[in-house]
């Protein structure tokens, strides 16, 4: 009998793994890829960014070129003539390297923004991670329960047998339906649970929300786990952002210094002069044209030292945003370092419960085939290696949720 159990359990694990691996899952890095290439997200992320590298063309410009002209109502004589009219142009400079100073601030800004695109990228990443290993622990719970059911099967026929020759009572066959019909409201359950985070999962690659996502069907522990610094968290994007607003206000306070310093003007004015008619006078009727040269100086403006100022206060400002933010990011890495460690601490004291649990299944085999057994306590170890199997799996998903965050945080 206990051979024929055995290859009875052997031929259902078969079976489910057959149809298992009939359709292969999908990698994860494809749905990250695809969740990055179609994500509104990423994209406002991505069109905020190039209009940043936009302004940096836009940065070099110079004041607009001033052009006049008047018209003397009342011509003024002069000693050669009536002035007629005036025209004039005018164009101012902005102080030695004014516009470099200018195109850096706006460089850096862009390089601000093109960190958010990074993180949201990354962020983006993680939570397809999550769902996705959120469904690979529900493809697989469903699939330990159809071994489960199989194997209740299998008892059942073995109670009807003993109920035949007297060895057990009906109740114990309804005890075996009964358990039975609970593992399969469960499988109903998950599959239920399974259409949510799929839709969720479709949210993120921005496609149609009952679109199948297909999962691998094994993810083994991992022997050993990855080692690392906590100072690996400086090269974080959310870290490395305030470094870019920091820099972005470093160069904003070297074009407040530039635009602090005079500026130039250069211009042409030109006068038309009207022939006297009355006598005959050297040089009558010459043109004037006269060169100017001007200069603009902020003499009474507070204006660039308040910018001063409230520069050196956002500085510090960033500074206290990013220690605050790497007081927090030091927290979620220990959290999700110790919650990965109690993840494989369970997996491994499962894997032992579960041994221990299939030793006392052999044991209820024996004594069938001596002619007593307890379905009772069949039950009692169907429902403890069951137990013992769903916690196996969701300690491997929770090691691979936190290892996600982990890299999240520090690569």
């Amino acid at each position: 009998m206990k051979k024929q159990k055995s290859v009875i359990k052997y031929i259902v694990f078969v079976g489910i793994y057959i149809l298992s691996v009939s359709s292969y899952g999908q990698d994860l890095q494809t749905y990250i890829d695809e969740a990055i290439s179609n994500s509104p997200e990423i994209q406002k992320f991505q069109l905020r960014y190039d209009i940043s590298s936009e302004k940096v063309n836009e940065a070099n410009w110079i004041p607009n070129t001033e052009i006049s002209a008047g018209y003397f109502v009342s011509e003024t004589e002069t000693r050669v003539g009536a002035q007629r009219a005036r025209f004039s142009v005018k164009q101012m400079l902005p102080w030695f390297g004014t516009i470099t100073a200018r195109e850096n601030y706006a460089s850096s800004m862009a390089e601000a923004d093109y960190v958010e695109v990074t993180i949201a990228k990354r962020k983006l990443a993680l939570s397809v991670s999550q769902f996705y290993y959120q469904l690979y622990e529900i493809n697989a719970k469903q699939l330990v329960l159809d071994q489960n059911i199989e194997l209740l099967k299998t008892y059942e026929r073995l109670a009807l047998t003993s109920v035949e020759v007297g060895k057990a009572s009906a109740v114990d066959v309804l005890r075996l339906q009964i358990r039975q019909n609970e593992l399969q409201q469960e499988k109903e359950v998950l599959t239920q649970q399974s259409k949510g985070f799929q839709a969720a999962v479709n949210s993120l690659l921005n496609r149609d929300y009952d679109n199948d996502i297909v999962v691998v069907d094994t993810l083994e522990m991992p022997i050993e786990d990855i080692q690392f610094s906590y100072d690996a968290l400086s090269l974080n994007p959310e870290l490395l952002k305030y470094d870019k607003l920091y820099e972005s206000v470093t160069q904003s306070e070297l074009l407040n210094l530039r635009e602090a310093q005079p500026m130039f003007g250069f211009g042409l004015d030109y006068i038309p002069v009207s022939a006297r008619t009355d006598m005959n006078v050297l040089d009558s009727g010459k043109d004037i044209l006269m060169p100017m040269v001007s200069i603009s100086i902020p003499i009474f403006n507070n204006r660039y030292k308040s910018i001063t100022k409230q520069n050196d206060l956002r500085q510090q400002e960033i500074q206290s945003q990013k220690d605050e933010r790497l007081n927090f990011l030091e927290s979620e890495l220990a959290k999700a370092i110790s919650q990965r460690n109690q993840a494989r601490i369970k997996f491994n004291t499962q894997q032992k419960n579960l041994e221990q649990a299939e030793d006392a299944e052999e044991i209820l085999i024996k004594n069938y085939e001596t002619g007593t057994i307890d379905f009772n306590d069949v039950l009692d170890i169907q429902e403890l290696q069951l137990k013992f199997q769903m916690s196996q799996i969701e300690s491997v998903k929770s090691y691979y949720v936190q290892s996600a965050l982990i890299n999240y945080l520090i690569n």
